[in-house]
């Protein structure tokens, strides 16, 4: 009997087999992160309509200090409208700093809270959103994965600035 027709066949339904199974688990980088990470505190997550489909610039920080940087400005540019101009006022609806794992590729493996405005559960969870929206952020060239910290400065209108990027709060009467 003459194996080489059946062992053909079998070679090339492994690798059509192989290749299906690398394009269902192939990731799109430009996609925002899908679902809850880990260290999530509400259930919230990105939404796939608002996805701008362009994949950041990569930073070229060397440190993850100076990544904070980058970070900032890649939520500022997708959240244009919803950053606060100018001075914070005197009081602050809720204020949360928040650590973000990346990976090399700038994509959102989990959070950690360090300080949770849990008082407003609603900003957490916009908070949370924005960041998995944002994803990726800007690959961290020099750093591979990087852990961005940064503290969210929330008025009671819904906008804010962070902390990195903040242009400082109004003095009180």
């Amino acid at each position: 009997m003459n194996s080489k027709p059946m062992s053909r066949g079998l070679v090339r339904a492994g690798a059509l087999l192989s290749a299906l199974w690398l394009a269902a688990c192939g990731s799109n980088p430009t996609a925002p992160t899908a679902g809850s990470v880990p260290g999530q505190l509400s259930k919230a997550t990105a939404n796939p309509a608002e996805v701008s489909g362009q994949r950041p610039r990569p930073s070229n920080a060397g440190s993850a200090r100076e990544y904070r940087r980058d970070a900032a400005r890649h939520i500022y540019a997708a959240n244009k409208s919803r950053i606060y101009q100018g001075k914070l006022p005197p009081l602050l609806y809720a204020v949360g700093t928040l650590q973000v794992n990346l990976d090399a590729g700038g994509k959102v493996i989990s959070m950690h809270w360090m300080r949770a405005p849990t008082h407003a559960p609603e900003v957490i969870a916009e908070i949370e959103r924005t960041v998995l929206q944002a994803s990726p952020f800007p690959a961290a060239t020099q750093l591979g994965k990087v852990t961005w910290t940064d503290t969210w400065l929330w008025d009671d209108e819904g906008h804010f600035q962070l902390d990195t990027l903040s242009e400082g709060q109004q003095q009180g009467d």
